[in-house]
Order: structure tokens, then C-alpha cells, then sequence
């Protein structure tokens, strides 16, 4: 059996929400699923996105494909990002310490620029005659 997660439309014509389910993927779309992990809301300003972390990221780790709106949801949500590092084995520590050391090289490189000796004669020059 395979699993997807998706968007489960509810609500009135015109004034939708959806819920995030775990369905099978033979389903159809508003039919039987397995299990609701989340809700959505893109009509409230701000649009409301609530997921249960744990289950969405349970579920990733069985196999569960999740479609392209709910991909993009989790990617809002953060749950993507803890997925991929969790699945290459990377942590967050260590992507942020390459940050910091990148950021420590552009300073570096700002500070050495003759900029600062160029103004200073331009502004000689003028003053001499």
C-alpha cells in the first residue's frame, strides 16, 4: 500500500479549508484516509497552518510521499528541513557553523579594500587649489 500525504478539501462553496491526511494513494480525494495530521486555512489572514510535527515526520520516515501542496506547506512549517537532515544525517549545528565561517571571510575581505585610502586622497585634491 502506498501512502500519500495531501489536502482533504472541507468547508462551504467558496469558503474552503483542508485538512491534512495520511490516505492511501488509491483514495480518492476526499474519501477514505489513515490518519489527520494537520489543518490548513489559506483564507484566514494570516493563513493558518497547523501540523503535528511528530506524525508528519513518523510518516516521511515510513515512506509516505507527500504531494506538492503539503511539500510545501511542511517547507513553511519546517518539518522538510528537519526530514532532509535527519535523512542525510547532517545536523543543523553543523550547516550553520559553514555560515558563520563564510560570513567570517566576506568581513575579512571588506576591511582589506583600498576603499577607505581612496577617499581620503579624493578629498585632498579638491581642497589644494
Amino acid at each position: 500500500m502506498t501512502t500519500r500525504i495531501r489536502l482533504r478539501r472541507m468547508g462551504s462553496n467558496k469558503r474552503p479549508f483542508y485538512r491534512v491526511v495520511v490516505a492511501d494513494q488509491r483514495s480518492p480525494r476526499d474519501g477514505r484516509f489513515i490518519e489527520i495530521i494537520g489543518r490548513y486555512h489559506p483564507l484566514n489572514d494570516p493563513s493558518v497552518i497547523e501540523i503535528d510535527e511528530d506524525r508528519a515526520l513518523d510518516w516521511l520516515r515510513k515512506g509516505a510521499q507527500p504531494s506538492n501542496a503539503v511539500t510545501v506547506l511542511l517547507r513553511k512549517v519546517g518539518v522538510w528541513e528537519r526530514f532532509q537532515t535527519e535523512k542525510t544525517g547532517q545536523t543543523p549545528a553543523t550547516s550553520s557553523a559553514t555560515t558563520a565561517t563564510s560570513k567570517t571571510s566576506t568581513t575579512t575581505q571588506n576591511s582589506t579594500s583600498p576603499m577607505p585610502e581612496a577617499t581620503a586622497s579624493e578629498d585632498e585634491e579638491p581642497a589644494a587649489p
